[in-house]
């Protein structure tokens, strides 16, 4: 008898249980629309209809670790499990690329400190991924990319004050010892160009000392690796491809009918600014397509040209110097003796298979002018031994657009500091080409909170995933630059991983232009791969505008 009563008990409160929950209700539904179906699966089908009333998945574990870079430099990997159905599910990972703001001329001591930085910076990453973060995301939907962000964002800038706090304890502590720092005076230099024997005393304005980098926080990696990892969580269970679930995250959920592909600066060669060459002003020599052709199209005729300019540079008796080895930009490492040269064998090399500069093909040149500053001397070292200041520099970019029309792009042609000379540069070549910052723009965190760029007239800035920018940072940043009419170019930095969001993520955004490197290497390959992906993707859909 008490079994009995025992059973019809269970009974009873099964019955009510799955009457709460709806249970024989949607067993009907389901069996009606499955049955004019009669697929093959029959559970398989019964399975996928049903799921849609299980729960949304959730972040339950985060996993981080150390991994190498594309370069042989530890990064963070960031791994997102969520409980799907019940159970813990590996949903993604992603890698973080490196950035480095050591100068290729470094001293070996500076590389050195630098190497060891980057070690205890990567190790404490790990330790807030597994540890604080982990246990501040769970239960957290990887599809509310807003509010994991915001909780990042609140992290890092907890860790920020307490790092403030200990340098004000370290400060203290140092007065009684430590005497008090001396600013540098600015540096004059005696105008240039007098006749002989009579003495000029006329003083050209102060050099500017470079602003110090943006000191990053270590263990910041963590922040950027988690957010682009539960981004790419989010697409994976909302069943949409990454890039859309960047536009959908940007344009309030709303679908966009078309979507352009960033064009891409294909990088062609990587002029070392400390090889025996002389040239010092060009640090990369970029291809760009022209619009009216395919993305494929576009890296089909790319690769002819570095064919036959990987021809041109191993022949015995030419200048440039023959080719040394590929970079970790993935291209051809070479140095030139000047400019000029260095363009006039550009175009013999397009000639060379039939293309036309300027009409077949476009170039971009990476001057990155903030490596080329002699501080003695407050001017820039263009070639070994020739210094210019900035307002020469301004008149030979003039001359240069002028002679050499083609080049539709300069990324980093001044240092941020000179910005009487960047608005002097714009009015003059704006109208001409792309006047881009990279390493020139503002800081990213300032760029975000004072919602201007440091150098208002440039064309566009150079946007790089790293450290602890966020997706919404992205998101946000891209927007004010819409807004004031500039370009947005998502760049790959120097320590690139195998990782291909950033593509997804350039797409997403809208940018203008993609900064990959060259066609070579695995990690930066990987990316031209996924870029020619999407593009297939869209066109099938007849999504690509």
């Amino acid at each position: 008898m008490e079994a009995g009563e025992r059973r019809r008990r269970l009974r009873r409160e099964a019955a009510e249980y799955y009457q709460g929950h709806r249970v024989p209700e949607r067993m009907e539904d389901a069996l009606n629309a499955v049955f004019p179906l009669c697929p093959e699966d029959l559970y398989g089908e019964l399975a996928n209809y049903l799921s849609k009333f299980s729960k949304a998945p959730v972040i339950c574990k985060l996993v981080g670790r150390k991994v190498l870079g594309g370069v042989g430099q530890p990064t963070l990997e960031v791994e997102i499990y969520c409980t799907v159905k019940n159970h813990e599910k590996r949903i993604c990972s992603t890698v973080m690329a490196t950035h480095s703001q050591i100068p290729e001329n470094a001293l070996p001591e500076t590389i050195e400190a630098d190497e060891k930085e980057r070690n205890y910076s990567v190790q404490t990453a790990v330790e807030w991924v597994n540890e604080s973060l982990n246990t501040m995301l769970r239960g957290l939907e990887p599809t509310d990319q807003c509010q994991a962000d915001k909780m990042l964002g609140e992290y890092f800038a907890n860790k920020v004050e307490e790092k403030k706090e200990i340098q004000k304890q370290e400060e203290g502590a140092g007065k009684e010892e430590g005497a008090a720092e001396v600013t540098p005076a600015p540096i004059y230099k005696q105008k240039e160009g007098g006749k002989p024997g009579k003495n000029v005393s006329v003083e050209e304005k102060p050099i500017s000392r470079a602003e110090p980098a943006e000191s990053g926080l270590c263990g910041s990696l963590a922040i950027g690796g988690t957010s682009l990892a539960i981004a790419k969580a989010g697409a994976i269970i909302s069943h949409v491809p990454l890039y859309l679930h960047i536009a959908l995250l940007k344009h309030n959920q709303e679908s966009p009918k078309e979507m352009t592909l960033p064009l891409p600066m294909v990088t062609l060669l990587n002029c070392e600014k400390n090889s025996p060459a002389k040239l010092k002003l060009v640090k990369e020599v970029m291809l760009i397509p022209p619009v009216e052709l395919s993305l494929k199209q576009g890296i089909e005729r790319v690769l002819d040209i570095q064919k036959e300019m990987t021809r041109l540079l191993i022949s015995p008796g030419k200048m440039p110097p023959p080719v040394k080895r590929i970079s970790h930009l993935g291209c051809l490492t070479t140095g030139c003796d000047s400019l000029e040269k260095l363009l006039l064998l550009m175009q013999k090399a397009c000639n060379n298979i039939g293309l036309e500069l300027g009409t077949d093909m476009y170039l971009a040149i990476n001057c990155a002018a903030h490596e080329l500053m002699d501080y003695d001397k407050g001017k820039y070292e263009i070639l070994t031994g020739t210094f210019q200041s900035p307002d020469e520099m301004v008149a030979m970019y003039v001359e240069m657009i002028n002679n050499f029309p083609f080049i539709i792009a300069l990324i980093d042609p001044l240092r941020k500091e000179d910005r009487e000379q960047w608005s002097s540069i714009c009015c003059a070549l704006g109208s001409k080409c792309y006047l881009i910052a990279e390493d020139a723009a503002t800081q990213i965190s300032k760029l975000k909170s004072d919602q201007n760029i440091n150098i208002a007239m440039c064309s566009g800035v150079v946007l790089k995933h790293i450290n602890q920018t966020k997706v919404s940072d992205l998101i946000e940043l891209t927007g004010i630059l819409d807004g004031q009419r500039h370009i947005t170019i998502l760049g790959s930095p120097d320590g690139e991983s195998s990782d291909e969001s950033l593509v997804d993520l350039a797409v997403g955004l809208g940018a203008r232009f993609l900064k990959l490197g060259g066609l070579s290497r695995g990690e930066r390959v990987a990316k031209y791969n996924r870029l020619l992906a999407i593009e297939e993707e869209l066109a099938a859909n007849g999504a690509l505008r």
